[in-house]
């Protein structure tokens, strides 16, 4: 498994056009090797006394942080899909504006070391 995660500044009053990009993005991602994608609304995010999940974005006043990942069979699946979806012409729906600064989102790649499930 690899995991691609993404902390993102949204603003509050734009959740509900995240999720709608969120939710048709899913498709692309499925039909280009993802298996599952997980979008999380800040809900309990505390400030840290060396840095946090705001300032790691530069989160504004009135923005929310919503941490984000997408699971892949390996690396290698998730770097051929990058490719493939900026291809995809689904993709031309995503047009400018997002309802998030991309600028300000931060992102990588990850293998887990641990991964237990009930």
């Amino acid at each position: 498994m690899y995991v691609n995660g993404f902390v993102i500044p949204v603003p509050a009053d734009k959740k509900d056009a995240y999720t709608k990009v969120a939710e048709d993005w899913w498709p692309i991602a499925r039909d280009h090797g993802a298996l599952s994608q997980v979008e999380c609304w800040e809900e309990d995010v505390p400030d840290g006394k060396q840095t946090d999940f705001r300032r790691a974005v530069g989160l504004l006043p009135g923005e929310k942080v919503v941490f984000s990942w997408v699971t892949w069979p390996d690396k290698a699946t998730a770097d051929v899909a990058h490719d493939k979806m900026m291809a995809d012409p689904r993709m031309e729906a995503f047009t400018p504006p997002m309802p998030f600064d991309g600028a300000r989102m931060i992102f990588g790649g990850f293998s887990p070391m641990v991964v237990r499930q009930a």
